[in-house]
């Protein structure tokens, strides 16, 4: 049976009448006749009798208009569901991303994000380093990284820099910063089990004869040690700026940027509540690429 049979059907069936259930479909009754005429011969069974005052179903209409009425119920349920779906998302999304940059940085866009979109719900996982991860793991992925993944398609965030930084309580009882005497100062340094950001090279140039006071394993606890004034050391710049407790003791330290992405996964593009995430997390991150560069905000 053709779908649009029942719409006829069910026209007929509310509307009483040829004219009636014209009105209905917008088109003309003699094209409403002709409809039900083709209907009748196709099932070889007629649906209507006809009368003076209109259409009447006959026990066959009856079963055939119970079905018409509810396909149009659903037909209007899912129609209002999908209009509900595109004004405001429902679903949920897995996002990975390192512990500094959901506690220094995106934390207000996702507080926005979960107001804007009270349907979406975050399942959020972090940790010093995020590695390529699978569809099963998680759908969007904000990393830090200078090699984008194959099975990962993304935006490109900006450069995050890192510089040298220290708790302002600390320069009261240590000498001034010197970059060419670094062993007079106290250093925080990574253990090396993980890379911080892109600095394993300028350790390794700069403090390799140094014996430092701190070695973390992570790059947030690296950031509460030196701003507890334990020390010194390098230091993503969108943390260190933000941060009235801290001072930079050098510019952003030269070839040690490291490129920061918004991934998904190739297949998970397109559906519509990873799409909404990603589009939303992206814009707002693009407006602050002065803080991860170490830049003046712009006015």
């Amino acid at each position: 049976m053709d779908w649009d049979y029942l719409r006829y059907i069910h026209a007929l069936a509310t509307g009483g009448t040829l004219t009636r259930a014209g009105e209905i479909l917008g088109v003309h009754q003699t094209t409403v006749l002709r409809r039900l005429d083709q209907i009748e011969e196709q099932l070889g069974v007629q649906l209507f009798e006809r009368t003076r005052e209109g259409v009447l179903l006959t026990l066959a209409g009856e079963i055939a208009f119970k079905e018409a009425d509810r396909l149009s119920a659903d037909m209007q349920n899912l129609e209002q569901t999908l209009r509900g779906q595109d004004a405001y998302p429902v679903g949920n999304v897995r996002l990975a991303t390192t512990d500094t940059l959901l506690n220094c940085l995106i934390d207000p866009i996702l507080t926005e994000l979960v107001g804007h979109y009270p349907g979406i719900q975050l399942d959020i996982a972090t940790g010093n380093e995020v590695p390529a991860t699978s569809r099963q793991e998680t759908d969007i992925v904000l990393r830090p990284t200078n090699e984008s993944p194959e099975m990962l398609v993304g935006r490109h965030i900006g450069v995050i820099e890192s510089a040298i930084y220290c708790a302002k309580l600390y320069l009261d009882c240590n000498p001034q910063f010197d970059p060419e005497h670094p062993e007079a100062q106290a250093w925080v340094v990574p253990d090396g089990s993980f890379n911080p950001m892109a600095t394993g090279h300028w350790y390794e140039k700069n403090l390799k004869e140094y014996q430092p006071v701190i070695r973390c394993n992570g790059l947030f606890s690296m950031y509460t040690l030196i701003r507890a004034g334990s020390g010194v050391g390098v230091l993503p710049c969108y943390i260190g700026e933000d941060d009235p407790d801290l001072h930079r003791l050098s510019p952003p330290l030269a070839g040690e940027g490291v490129d920061l992405w918004l991934m998904t996964h190739r297949n998970l593009r397109q559906g519509a509540v990873v799409r909404t995430v990603m589009d939303f997390i992206g814009e707002r991150l693009q407006t602050m690429q002065h803080r991860l560069e170490c830049r003046s905000a712009p006015t």
